[in-house]
């Protein structure tokens, strides 16, 4: 029956499989998932695999396959472990919302690789679910039925990875940012002379640039505008 579940689902939940006869193992599916997460913060997630991991426990890469399955289950066993569970939210869905969206933006901003990992369907695992759970809980105190608070639910997290996306992405440019002084007095005259007068204001106004400023706080409070009226309405 468990060959016919995801992959990483019952080790996640703690169900092991049964053992074969031969030596006692010399090492658990935990110290391969933390050896995971260590590689993953190191090094990225493109370092995390089996090979690596039974280098560094001075084992060969057979004798991973004792502990899990295969690749697709460590990395769903790593993500789990790695992204955590999420904290106690404040009171009010509201408020809860924000918290929520801010905590899982701060765990992508402490683990960037997360942001790598594929999304294969809904969570399924402890941590993730748990994500899940608390903001549900959260919305169970509105009159939204069960079908709209996923969907805000997804709306949610679908923002907090995108901003956490960008922020990457940007934390990692080296180029010029585009308001830099040089680039104005380069653009600003072209903009006028092909009629972009929209973002001439903005570049004389010094409104245009690459910092995300309070861009989090902005789309986190137009986003909750939103499900306010949905559950006013």
């Amino acid at each position: 029956m468990t060959a016919e579940l995801p992959p990483g689902l019952t080790l996640a939940w703690g169900v092991q499989p049964v053992q074969r006869r031969g030596p006692k193992p010399g090492l658990s599916v935990e110290q391969i998932v933390a050896t995971g997460i260590e590689l993953g913060d190191t090094a990225g997630f493109e370092a995390i695999s089996l090979q690596k991991i039974a280098a560094h426990h001075g084992v060969t890469t057979n004798a991973m396959y004792r502990y899990v399955r295969s690749k697709d289950e460590l990395i769903v066993l790593v993500h789990d472990k790695a992204i955590a569970a999420p904290p106690e939210l404040p009171a009010g869905w509201r408020p809860a919302a924000t918290a929520w969206v801010h905590a899982l933006v701060d765990r992508y901003a402490e683990r960037p690789w997360l942001l790598d990992v594929p999304i294969r369907g809904a969570p399924v695992t402890p941590n993730m679910m748990r994500w899940a759970e608390v903001m549900l809980q959260a919305f169970a105190e509105t009159p939204l039925n069960q079908h709209d608070a996923l969907g805000c639910l997804m709306l949610l997290d679908g923002f907090a990875r995108n901003y956490a996306t960008i922020a990457r992405q940007m934390g990692a440019n080296d180029d010029v940012p585009v308001q830099a002084e040089q680039v104005g007095a380069f653009l600003v005259p072209r903009l006028i002379e092909h009629n972009y007068p929209m973002l001439v204001a903005l570049y004389t106004n010094a409104n245009y640039n690459d910092g995300l400023d309070d861009d989090l706080e902005f789309g986190l409070t137009r986003t909750l505008d939103g499900i306010e009226v949905l559950i006013n309405r």
